[in-house]
Formats: C-alpha cells, sequence, structure tokens
C-alpha cells in the first residue's frame, strides 16, 4: 500500500486550558506533556518515512508563525491557510483537493496526546486498509472510563481489520456512559480519519453540495506563496461551516471504524491534563499523586497540580485541585471545576 498522507488540523482560541493556553498561542503550540509541543508530537507521530508521506498542515492565519517556528518544512509539505474558520470539514475539503484522488488521507488534530505511538500506527495502518477500498473510517479510542465529555461510535458488524459504524452518539450523561462502557462496543469518537482523497469529495458532494462547490472554487483560486497554499477568500468565506462528523460521517453510508487502546487524551481541559502528566509520570509519582510544573510545595495534599512559569505555588490540606500561575494570570480550580475554565471573563475576553 502507498504511503498515507498526513493532514494536521491547527485550531482553536486556548480557553480550556486558560491561562497557560491563549488565544494568540493555544494548546497545540506549548509542551504540555513532555518536552515538544502537541503540535510537534502530532507530526513525530507521522514521521516514519517508510509508512507516511509529508504532511499538509491546515490552519488559520493566525497560527502561521508558531507553526513555521516549530516545523521544519520538508519536500511534499503544504501549509493551507484557511481565510477563516468554517470547521473541520472544509478544512479535510482543502487538504482533500491538494492531493491526488487515489491518496489516503489520515486527518488528525494537532492538540492530542497519544503516550503509544506503536498501537497508533498500528490503527492507521488498519485505517489505511478500509479507506483503500472507499470507506469512510474513525479511528476511535476503547474507553477506560464512562467520559461524559466525548462523542462514542457504536461498532457494528465486523469489516476487515475494522467494523461498521452502527451509529454515532452524542456525549451522554453519566449512566448513559456507563451503559457504553459496560456494553463494550462503543468507542470515543477521537476526531480521527482516514479516507481516499477523491472518495471524501464525492461524499461531501453527495451530502453537502453547496459545500464542496464552495471548496472547489476556492482550491482553484488558491495562490501560493513558498510552502503555503493560500485558498481564494471570497468563495472560502462563504462556505457555511460544519464539521466532518456532521456533514459526512454521520451522512455517509460507508462509515467504518478502528478501534485503538493507544493512551489517547485530548487534553481538552486541566483535569484531563493532570492525568495525562500522571500517567507519563509513572512509577515517579508520587504516592500522593501531586504533580509540580515550576516550583510548589505541597503539605497534607493529594491529587493537586501546580504549575507556575516563575512565583514558588505552596499548597496545603487540599485534594482534586490545579493551580497555575502564568504571567500576571493565576488560576484556581477544583477538578470538578475544570470544565467550565473556558467560561471564566478572562479566558473567554481575550
Amino acid at each position: 500500500m502507498n504511503r498515507v498522507h498526513p493532514v494536521i488540523l491547527c485550531g482553536g482560541s486556548g480557553t480550556r486550558l486558560w491561562p497557560r493556553s491563549r488565544k494568540a498561542k493555544p494548546k497545540p503550540f506549548l509542551p504540555l506533556v513532555g518536552t515538544r509541543t502537541l503540535f510537534q508530537q502530532s507530526l513525530d507521530r507521522a514521521s516514519d518515512p517508510s509508512r507516511f508521506a509529508a504532511p499538509i498542515i491546515i490552519a488559520g492565519s493566525a497560527h502561521v508563525d508558531p507553526i513555521e517556528a516549530q516545523f521544519s518544512k520538508q519536500d511534499g509539505s503544504m501549509l493551507v491557510v484557511e481565510p477563516g474558520a468554517r470547521n473541520t470539514a472544509p478544512a479535510i475539503a482543502l487538504a482533500a483537493h491538494a492531493l491526488p484522488p487515489e491518496a489516503i488521507m489520515l486527518v488528525c488534530p494537532s492538540d492530542h496526546h497519544i503516550a503509544d505511538v506503536e498501537a497508533f500506527c498500528g490503527a492507521v495502518d488498519k485505517a489505511a486498509a478500509l479507506a483503500n477500498d472507499d470507506w469512510m473510517v474513525s479511528i476511535g479510542i476503547a474507553p477506560t472510563a464512562p467520559e461524559t465529555g466525548y462523542g462514542y461510535i457504536k461498532r457494528g458488524a465486523a469489516l476487515g481489520l475494522g467494523n461498521k459504524v452502527d451509529r454515532f452518539v452524542e456525549k451522554p450523561d453519566r449512566k448513559r456512559a456507563e451503559e457504553f462502557l459496560a456494553d463494550g462496543g462503543f468507542v470515543w469518537n477521537a476526531g480521527i480519519f482516514a479516507f481516499r482523497a477523491g472518495a471524501f469529495l464525492e461524499e461531501l458532494a453527495r451530502h453537502r453540495p453547496e459545500m464542496a462547490s464552495g471548496v472547489a472554487q476556492s482550491y482553484a483560486g488558491a495562490e501560493t506563496k513558498g510552502w503555503q497554499c493560500l485558498p481564494a477568500a471570497e468563495e472560502f468565506l462563504a462556505i457555511e461551516g460544519e464539521s466532518v462528523d456532521y456533514a459526512v460521517m454521520e451522512n455517509t453510508a460507508r462509515a467504518a471504524v478502528v478501534a485503538g487502546d493507544m493512551g489517547w487524551s485530548d487534553i481538552g481541559n486541566w483535569e484531563a491534563l493532570m492525568e495525562a502528566r500522571q500517567n507519563l509520570a509513572d512509577d515517579k509519582l508520587p504516592d500522593d499523586k501531586t504533580v509540580a510544573i515550576g516550583t510548589a510545595d505541597f503539605i497534607d495534599c493529594r491529587n493537586v497540580m501546580a504549575e507556575s512559569d516563575g512565583p514558588r505555588v505552596s499548597v496545603i490540606g487540599l485534594e482534586n485541585v490545579v493551580v497555575v500561575v502564568d504571567g500576571d494570570e493565576v488560576l484556581v480550580t477544583s477538578l470538578d471545576g475544570a470544565q467550565s475554565v473556558g467560561k471564566l471573563p478572562g479566558a473567554a475576553k481575550q
């Protein structure tokens, strides 16, 4: 099989991990888990030249500078600069136009953490085999807990190395999430996909003809600036944005899923980041499960993370709390409150 073409989606406003993540430099471009940024780790996972071709990166103009600072351009790589944010379906369609119709695309968010790269590559191989037969493939994550913050995919009949998709399920309440976990037939929808480029464009034209036409016109009018591709703005901005899940995956008759257990996290809030860091520390993690990034001291604490870019943070007698000091901003939240960080005035009104 030919090499897979990674398509790395960059975006976001940097609110859920505020104040560490900010609109000007959101979480993909921060070294949150390890020394490499999440964006760089996304590229690293898809860097084996025997398996992967050069990447296509999709981003808005606000993120061009950090991308160029963190990625060493290589032969065949391309940065597609969206004229405006129109969600994932148009972004993926731009990448599909940049590739030959027979090319297998691997669509990956740039802000996720995956601990087991070997397992990730194994799932990619399975997904690519199905995509080569014109299946629209989601790479799902074997659930480890009844999470209510993720969408789910119900696996259907066996299909090669994966399964047909029985149905997509919106984020469930706790009771339904527990039922999904007990059922064993559901996986988390991680937003990682594999398609043949031509087949994806055909499905988009079938289910969202106006979007497909607008993207095609925008790409046809694109200008080139070095390794950057600049689609025509007027045509692209006229598109009504929509996620690839709603535009294609939930409508196609050829949806498939491959399940993977790869130590995945979307690093969606401070609780998820703390868990990823605890897992990375593994046997080096203190018995009280405290995590210090920067200078921090703990007394009688359990399951507490403190992160500071300068001042010492001292915490006494607390459990399940995150403390963040970044520049002139300080955040203190319980783990239960971590989902609400993006609603704070400091985060929402950057």
